[in-house]
């Protein structure tokens, strides 16, 4: 039998979440379990984009009527049912890499969902639930490992709401999708409160139908001008990586850049027979060669085989040594490499290894990235022609500063280079697809043109409205061609910043500080004011 907690007479159907006393902790618990898991439902692979909105719901139930203690087992529960499964692919690296982030980002969501279960005794909660929720995708973004993996947002690539990051950024979407499911929650705990009719329902549901309306009908919002745009001819090279059974194996194929080579070749020989036009530009993944071609003459003269028989600029992916970088440089027919952008955000546990010297003790994962490479530090926009393009590489999508820096330096198109071969070995589609819903998420946002371009795939042409007007399969070497638009306009969202955010966040803040005074007041048995005959809280409830 599910049990809950008693609730107030008079405060029944009125949708404060005070009203409901809550389930027993166990049901609390199990609930949690449920709105992680529907969370991470929302997200590619499985795309069913309506759970994000369950998720913040079922938390809300879930912390109703929980002593601060319990609220923080709330949200460990959610965390690992949501963070487990959504980095599953990172196994593929080290599983205790994925083990520790996973663990860390549940208990960073634990902690505070504390400060949830405080804005719950405020009027209005709704409003500061989905505050609460940017401020914790803004630590998760920068703290400790700087991971912005399950941001509501970027489950939205698909969903009719997703112009809204036009308007204010994945910030503002994340807000909005927040707010639909803290008013469900409003919904859910005016039935749950006493014996609820139509009347006292009403209000509470219809809230929750207007607000969820007014969100999903930004798919309206008319944020996309590309018309009169000039336009450009794009190839995108997927050379395929040999499959390997094992990261240690696959990290010694030597065929990569030679792959890319001959798709290259493959493409030349195509547009000079006419049946592919001729690029104005082409673009290869990360890691299209791992090995320095400044240091290793043979990869350097097959660089320059590809690029002077297409006859056109190609961006390849490298590794630089001295020091060692990640980086997208430039090749020009006839002249070689010229300008370069520096990777900025690095993987932990990928380009860099935390505690070196303590995983050394039990793995051999270091021994395979023996030197922590080097961040960039600044946005370049490499000029081919009309072509004004802004690159980020692989995990750099997920983070709006970077992307949106590009865009403020003059970016006309966007280019995420991504390998995802060594999150793919064992077969799951989960990174890669998480990464392209991601790019379809800066191109709504900047309204630009976007290529992802992957060893392995998927690869994508995106469009400024997020559509897909290319795609490759994975593990299979592919060519994509398309014609895109050249959008100069900024949209409000490039041009606010970070602005959103920081509002959101600050007016989040000042909630629970206001929730944290009352509550201390209210311990201390001098509550703001005298209850009405009939509302003090029953003694079945849990104790803040």
């Amino acid at each position: 039998m599910i049990s809950v907690q008693a609730a107030s007479a008079t405060g029944r159907g009125s949708g404060r979440a005070g009203c409901f006393g809550g389930f027993r902790t166990r049901w609390a618990l199990l609930i949690s379990v449920a709105g992680g898991l529907a969370l991470f439902a929302a997200f590619p692979p499985v795309d069913a984009w309506p759970l994000a909105f369950a998720g913040p719901a079922l938390l809300v139930v879930a912390l109703a009527g929980r002593s601060l203690r319990a609220s923080f087992g709330c949200g460990l529960a959610f965390g690992l049912a949501l963070f487990v499964p959504l980095i599953s692919w990172l196994v593929n690296e080290a599983w205790y890499a994925w083990t520790i982030l996973a663990g860390v980002l549940a208990l960073i969501f634990a902690v505070l969902a504390i400060g949830q279960r405080l804005l719950l005794n405020l009027p209005y909660w709704p409003a500061a639930v989905a505050g609460w929720w940017v401020l914790v995708e803004g630590i998760r973004d920068r703290w400790p490992y700087a991971f912005p993996w399950g941001r509501l947002a970027m489950s939205q690539s698909v969903a009719t709401d997703v112009r809204w990051v036009a308007i204010g950024g994945a910030p503002l979407l994340s807000f909005l999708v927040a707010l639909v499911g803290a008013m469900l929650g409003y919904a859910a705990l005016a039935a749950l409160a006493g014996r609820p009719t139509w009347r006292s329902l009403r209000g509470p549901v219809l809230a929750a139908v207007v607000t969820a309306g007014l969100v999903l009908a930004g798919g309206l919002l008319p944020v996309d001008p590309v018309g009169g745009a000039p336009t450009a001819q794009l190839a995108a090279i997927q050379g395929n990586v040999p499959r390997a059974r094992n990261l240690s194996q696959q990290l010694s194929a030597t065929e990569v850049t030679q792959n890319h080579v001959e798709a290259t070749l493959k493409l030349a020989a195509q547009v000079k027979a006419g049946r592919r036009p001729a690029p104005d530009l082409v673009i290869w993944p990360e890691n299209s060669t791992d090995l320095d071609p400044f240091q290793n003459p043979s990869i350097y003269a097959g660089l320059s085989t590809a690029v002077n028989a297409i006859g056109r600029p190609v961006l390849i992916g490298e590794v630089l040594n001295d020091p060692r970088r990640n980086v997208g440089q430039l090749w020009l027919p006839g002249r070689g490499p010229v300008t370069s952008y520096v990777k900025r955000q690095l993987v932990p546990f990928g380009e860099y290894i935390p505690f070196r010297g303590f995983i050394s003790s039990f793995s051999d994962l270091p021994a395979l990235q023996p030197v922590d490479f080097t961040p960039g530090h600044r946005a370049v926009v490499f000029g081919v022609g009309k072509i004004r393009l802004g690159d980020v590489i692989c995990y750099e999508v997920a983070f709006d500063q970077l992307v949106r820096s590009e865009v403020t330096a003059g970016a006309n198109l966007l280019a995420v280079q991504s390998n995802d071969a060594d999150f793919e070995i064992d077969g799951q589609l989960g990174e890669t697809e998480q990464q392209t819903a991601m790019a379809r998420i800066r191109a709504v946002e900047s309204d630009r043109a976007v290529v992802y371009a992957s060893t392995t795939g998927e690869s994508t042409i995106i469009a400024p409205d997020g559509a897909l007007i290319a795609h490759s399969g994975t593990w299979q070497q592919a060519i994509l061609d398309a014609r895109v638009p050249l959008v100069s306009y900024r949209t409000l969202a490039s041009r606010v910043g970070s602005g959103p955010e920081y509002l959101i966040i600050a007016l989040t803040l000042l909630a629970l500080g206001w929730a944290g005074q009352r509550g201390l007041r209210s311990r201390r048995g001098r509550p703001e004011a005298e209850p009405e005959p009939g509302t003090e809280q029953n003694a079945g409830a849990e104790p803040i």
